[in-house]
């Protein structure tokens, strides 16, 4: 037995929790056209949403689309303003709730986590897997193919089941969800809903709970579909890998990116979340740092500028650092 989501739906959409809601979204959007225009009418708006939630009448909008490449090519479907309030009010109170289900190691969309801390741990795990680099440490890194595009819906709705007794709220989840498909056999969320960012975590938690409490791996770190797995035995990695490949397959209907699954030595240098770790030190990904040379080249302002020597103050960058600041 899970351990169950005790907040009501009326928690979810009442007045107070639309409107605080509204405040977070609000955060480096109130230059937005869409944005504006919600808050010029902000108070029908709100009342007109409570309704419809509380007649349960609420329907879900569609989505604009449109590319980034961050730094591969993406797919973003933005949803309207409405709707994005909607995923904040159910963020607010799913977030907390789940967020105390996850691993400690799982860093990606989590308070007080993300990529810094994750290379952090990083570090550190391979320091106590080699005993402070007195021994050859093995990592098994993995990738998942098309990873938002792959969540299969209807198992995320089995597992969010299992959580939340609420057939209210698990409706109102199910609209979110059912709002976007990119095929006729239920699979994908889109990349860009705060909802999403929460229920993808919710997903790969199973496979979180599977390596620590079946396959008792000691030293394993995700940031939402990159993975690693280390080991100073290289058989046990290998020994790992199919029945990995099994799990996500079998329990989840994902399959791994087969030219990014790799065992190497950490000597032999492992690129993980844009940095290429070796056993003393890291260094950007030669590719991350071309991208960000050619960005400068193209966008001088002071702030991006100051936003990549924060991201360089991470690694050895010394001499790139110098470099990006004397041109």
């Amino acid at each position: 037995m899970r351990i169950q989501f005790n907040h009501t739906y009326d928690d979810i959409i009442s007045p107070e929790n639309l409107l605080g809601a509204w405040r977070e979204f609000l955060k480096g959007k109130r230059n937005k056209t869409d944005t504006q225009e919600f808050q010029y009418r902000l108070s029908d708006h709100l009342t007109d949403l409570h309704t419809d939630l509380e007649n349960n009448s609420y329907r879900h909008g569609g989505y604009y689309a449109f590319n980034i490449s961050d730094p591969k090519p993406r797919n973003i479907h933005k949803a309207n303003v409405r709707d994005r309030l909607v995923h904040h009010a159910l963020y607010r109170k799913l977030y907390p709730f789940f967020d105390r289900t996850f691993i400690t190691d799982s860093y990606s969309c989590r308070k007080e986590k993300g990529t810094h801390k994750a290379l952090e741990q990083f570090e550190r795990f391979a320091r106590k897997a080699s005993k402070n680099h007195t021994r050859t440490v093995w990592v098994l890194k993995c990738d998942i193919r098309k990873f938002f595009a792959s969540i299969d819906q209807e198992i995320l709705t089995a597992i969010v089941r299992e959580y939340i007794p609420d057939t209210k709220i698990l409706g109102l989840i199910s609209k979110i969800v059912d709002s976007f498909s990119n095929s006729k056999d239920k699979t994908g969320l889109p990349l860009g809903n705060l909802t999403s960012q929460l229920l993808v975590n919710v997903y790969m938690n199973e496979f979180d709970q599977f390596v620590k409490h079946k396959l008792k791996a000691k030293y394993y770190i995700r940031y939402a579909d990159d993975f690693a797995f280390m080991s100073y035995n290289r058989d046990v990695l290998v020994e790992f890998l199919p029945l990995i490949c099994a799990f996500l397959k079998d329990r989840l209907k994902l399959e791994m990116h087969p030219r990014k699954v790799s065992i190497s030595t950490i000597a032999s240098g492992i690129d993980f979340l844009g940095w290429v770790h070796f056993p003393e030190h890291r260094v950007l990904r030669p590719t991350t740092r071309k991208r960000m040379i050619r960005t400068l080249q193209e966008d001088k302002r002071p702030e991006v500028l100051n936003s990549y020597l924060g991201l360089l103050s991470h690694g050895n960058t010394t001499k790139l650092r110098e470099k990006l600041i004397s041109n």
